[in-house]
């Protein structure tokens, strides 16, 4: 590691005396790894975005940051395509279904190395899925979420994987799982090298090794992490850039302001209300991501006074979610009904809506057990998609909230405390949110409402919910399967352990020097083929 990180600095500190020594430019001084003479060859991009990774093990994670760096150290048995969720060969260049759909035979592409040089093969995918099952929901969340637990309990729905010579891979299931494919091309299922992650254990996060376009080489925590070119990636003339930077930058004026300095190329996380200020600049380029999202207003279930329902009712018609949606978003949301994406299969057009109704607010709360004492409202501490600042939405709610009788108080916490403790089940009423991971149903509302979901920070549990959510992920015929999806909204909607807020479409900007860069919908952007004039 000290030796990776040795060599860059070199690299770096050369290509900035050589540029002093040609440029007419007086600037001198200390560069960080964001500023722009990192990137005065044109082949390298600096990504700034709203928060740093928390672990680049993608298999470890449920978090966006990470993610969006893991999809290009990364590869997944299958990607999805440019902009929509639709599955495509990725390291399996074809896959066969059995006629009872729980076969599924994987070729696999020959000649790919890992980035330590070892073999990808059908044993090193079979370590991966034996690392993932034989693990734990602390470990590994996303793999109990979306295949029902591990090896060895009752819902885990993977019979066997095994190899069938070097290049064909087979997995078993114990009944039809109709999200298959679109799980195996999340980020969160990426293929490791097993000799890496046998080697270093947890701190594999720390030195991540995939088969990806581009290597790791270095992380500065809360700032920067540094990737270069895979010189021996197995798709020819990819990558084209030679590096990427991702720069964390949680204030949403400072990125911007980054980005028309020229010191990043593009800014994740455009607030809205910055629109006119991108537009407005000829060198830059206003990048609208298709919507995926959904941000929420959240309440702890298992914990008084929130185990009323009456009160969780009243909650939810005192926030007037239009203005919400009108205010900080500026026409770039709609303001939401359900917790899954309009796009998804099963989108329940019919689901009431919790209509802006403080009289009816009022009501309810007489109606609970909600004895007036001061409730903590969480806001959250750094910008998302779905939730471009934290701080303003949280006191619009409370604001909403004192006028039908609910005193609440404001509070935060660092990023990664903020995750642990909801998590945990400590707040009352707190913001969160977010993104689908491929597209499915199944994705959000397991996640969210699975009484083990590694997202469920609602705590919730419901019996009907837990039947349909299994019987959804089996369920062959698709209008059979819509239905299932619109009945478990229904439930939500009534029970309401959240109030869905917005489905935002976010907002990137761009140097215009940066060509062929596509914002995926589920913000890991795959940038191998991104390249800059």
């Amino acid at each position: 590691m000290k030796n990776k990180r040795l060599g860059f600095s070199v690299v770096v500190m050369a290509m900035f005396f050589l540029l002093v020594a040609c440029s007419s430019d007086d600037t001198k001084g200390e560069k960080s790894s964001g500023d722009k003479v990192n990137n005065k060859d044109k082949q390298t991009i600096v990504y700034g975005r709203g928060a740093d990774s928390v672990s680049l093990d993608p298999s470890t994670v449920t978090d966006g940051e990470s993610f969006k760096v893991a999809r290009n150290i990364f590869e997944t048995l299958l990607v999805f395509g440019e902009q929509d969720t639709s599955t495509q060969p990725g390291l399996a260049k074809d896959t066969k279904i059995s006629d009872d759909g729980k076969t599924y035979t994987f070729t696999l592409a020959e000649n790919v190395k890992f980035h330590d040089g070892t073999d990808f093969n059908a044993e090193a995918v079979v370590k991966n899925f034996e690392r993932w099952m034989n693990g734990s929901a602390d470990k590994f969340p996303y793999y109990a979420d979306m295949f029902g637990g591990f090896k060895g309990d009752k819902n885990h729905i993977i019979e066997s994987v095994k190899a069938d010579g070097d290049y064909t891979f087979i997995i078993q299931l114990k009944k039809p799982m109709m999200p298959l494919l679109n799980n195996l091309a999340m980020v969160a299922f990426s293929i490791a090298s097993p000799t890496a992650f046998e080697k270093d254990g947890e701190k594999f996060g720390e030195n991540p090794v995939g088969t990806g376009p581009f290597k790791f080489s270095e992380w500065k925590r809360n700032d920067s992490v540094i990737l270069t070119k895979n010189e021996g990636y197995w798709q020819d003339g990819l990558p084209k850039l030679d590096s990427v930077i991702f720069k964390a930058m949680p204030d949403n004026a400072a990125r911007l302001n980054a980005l028309l300095s020229g010191e990043i190329d593009i800014a994740d996380g455009v607030a809205p209300a910055s629109i006119s200020t991108v537009e407005q600049n000829d060198q830059i380029i206003l990048i609208e991501r298709p919507s995926f999202n959904v941000g929420y207003l959240g309440m702890t279930t298992n914990k008084a006074p929130f185990t009323d329902i009456k009160l969780r009712q009243a909650i939810s018609h005192a926030v007037d979610r239009q203005v919400i949606a009108d205010t900080f978003f500026e026409g770039k949301a709609l303001a939401a009904k359900n917790p899954v994406q309009p796009t998804a299969l099963g989108y329940n057009e019919d689901t009431p809506l919790y209509d802006y109704d403080p009289e009816k607010a009022k009501a309810l709360l007489k109606e609970s057990s909600y004895d007036g004492k001061e409730l903590e409202l969480w806001a959250m501490p750094v910008p998302r998609p779905y939730m471009p600042d934290g701080q303003k939405v949280a006191e619009a709610i409370q604001k909403n909230l004192a006028d039908v009788g609910i005193k609440t108080k404001i509070v935060s916490f660092e990023w990664a405390t903020y995750l642990e403790k909801t998590k945990a089940g400590e707040a009352d009423l707190f913001l969160l949110g977010g993104t689908s991971d491929n597209g499915d149903p199944d994705n959000l509302l397991s996640l969210f409402f699975d009484r083990d979901g590694s997202l469920n920070n609602s705590q919730f549990s419901n019996d009907e919910v837990q039947k349909l959510l299994q019987a959804g992920r089996s369920e062959q015929d698709v209008e059979k399967r819509k239905e299932i999806y619109k009945q478990i909204q229904l439930i939500l909607h009534k029970e309401a352990p959240v109030l869905p807020l917005v489905h935002s479409t976010p907002l990137l900007a761009a140097s215009k020097s940066v060509k062929d860069f596509k914002a995926h919908p589920t913000e890991a952007d795959d940038l191998k083929n991104v390249t800059v004039e």
